[in-house]
């Protein structure tokens, strides 16, 4: 399949993940979001193993837990820590730097090269997104920081692990593996920290299924195929696209404005992406795997 198929259908999925905020705020019951990770997560990965009939065994299903804890449960968690302590603009500004550590990752466990432009669209795509999700109210809380920046290392190992560590499975299969295992490991927290669901309007379920069938199994099959088939360097700058997607939909359905300065930020962010695809088109294509 042509790269720029690639490419285009693995952005889809931060761009649906932009859905994830108003689909929270919108549809879900507040206060639960262990409960909604772990939901998110686990459904969707036990029906894709309905589906693919592939359990894994033996090394897989230690790297299955380690990439499940990295791209779901240790990420969400601290995204969620993230979230409560920091304005969003904040927590969306320092997960921004996540291209910038995929960079560094791949060189030291994939040994790819570091191209100067992708280090110049990282940046850019930092100030991009400040400039677009930022508020002059914006206050620093050093726990938020931390989190936030954990929440961006989890996810760059397990971006660049997912790469490193292929199994002989279809892409759907090994997304399957990751998902039942990061929400198994969510689901203690879920039921040990907070309370019971109440019970759930019609609303709350098409939200749940949103984020569990659309945001989740969709997605990250989309996500960990890309990463499959290109460097983690090209996938990671797609990211950025999610808190473009997400001022797009507040714009639509919730009658949001937009800044001079923000859109300044979603053109600079948009331009870091292109920059950074720019960077990885002359690396050597990675052999596709079965999706």
């Amino acid at each position: 399949m042509p790269r720029v198929i690639d490419l285009m259908l693995t952005a889809l999925a931060p761009a649906i993940w932009g859905s994830t905020y108003i689909v929270t705020t919108e549809l879900l019951p507040d206060g639960y979001p262990m409960t909604a990770a772990m939901l998110r997560a686990l459904p969707a990965g036990v029906l894709l193993l309905v589906f693919t009939r592939n359990l894994p065994t033996g090394i897989w299903l230690v790297r299955s837990f380690l990439l499940g804890a990295l791209n779901f449960s240790i990420f969400w968690w601290l995204l969620f820590v993230a979230a409560y302590s920091l304005p969003g603009g904040v927590a969306a500004t320092v997960g921004a730097m996540q291209p910038l550590i995929v960079l560094y990752l791949s060189k030291v466990l994939l040994n790819h090269a570091i191209r100067p432009a992708a280090v110049i669209a990282g940046g850019a795509g930092i100030l991009g997104v400040a400039l677009l999700v930022l508020t002059p109210r914006a206050a620093l809380d050093g726990v938020g920081i931390l989190a936030a920046l954990g929440g961006a290392i989890s996810m760059a190992f397990g971006t660049v692990l997912t790469r490193k560590w292929q199994p002989p499975v279809p892409a759907l299969t090994f997304t399957a593996w990751q998902l039942t295992a990061g929400g198994l490991l969510l689901l203690p927290a879920a039921l040990l920290v907070e309370p019971a669901l109440p019970p759930l309007y019609p609303s709350a379920v098409l939200g749940f299924l949103w984020l569990g069938l659309i945001g989740g199994a969709m997605t990250y099959f989309l996500w960990f195929r890309g990463i499959a088939r290109l460097e983690p360097a090209t996938v990671a700058p797609l990211g950025l696209l999610s808190p473009v997607a997400a001022t797009l939909l507040g714009l639509v359905i919730l009658d949001q404005t937009l800044s001079v300065l923000q859109t300044a930020g979603m053109v600079l962010v948009l331009a870091s992406v292109w920059l950074g695809q720019h960077a990885q088109r002359n690396a050597p294509t990675p052999a596709a795997r079965p999706a």
